[in-house]
């Protein structure tokens, strides 16, 4: 006498979607699971300079203790962002700038959903950028924030 086991039916998507997982590399995976996590935020940008009549103590020193210098692609961030994980030396994409930005500065507590960029010493293009809603996307943590990069 023969006994037959009887497998569990599986439907035709939940089949489908386990075989596409098997087919896909762990680095697909991976590389997956970043492209989906990206996080961006609507802020408010306004510019700032390392200039005595527009901060407190040392200009050109954050309050991370970043040294400032003109040409650094750098920005401050309200409170509620670093709880929102932007802290120190996390790399972001400005929409309406080119390049990265990383995060070297905190702004006063009375700010919410706001960034600052730094603009060195150039207090005419620090006025013209003026104060606008733009997306920023979080790229991730990076490295010290220098003024070659």
């Amino acid at each position: 006498m023969v006994l037959f086991t009887r497998l569990p039916r599986f439907s035709a998507t939940a089949l489908s979607m386990s075989l596409l997982a098997l087919a896909l590399s762990p680095s697909a995976l991976q590389q997956s699971a970043r492209a989906s996590s990206t996080t961006s935020y609507e802020v408010t940008a306004t510019a700032y300079n390392s200039l005595a009549a527009q901060g407190q103590g040392d200009p050109t020193l954050t309050a991370w203790g970043v040294q400032l210098e003109p040409g650094m692609r750098v920005i401050a961030v309200s409170r509620d962002l670093i709880e929102e994980g932007l802290t120190k030396g996390v790399k972001v994409r400005i929409e309406g700038l080119p390049g990265t930005y990383a995060v070297a500065d905190k702004m006063h507590r009375r700010w919410e959903n706001k960034i600052d960029i730094y603009m060195g010493t150039d207090v005419a293009a620090a006025r013209q950028w003026g104060k606008k809603q733009v997306t920023i996307e979080v790229l991730g943590p990076g490295k010290q924030p220098s003024s070659d990069e």
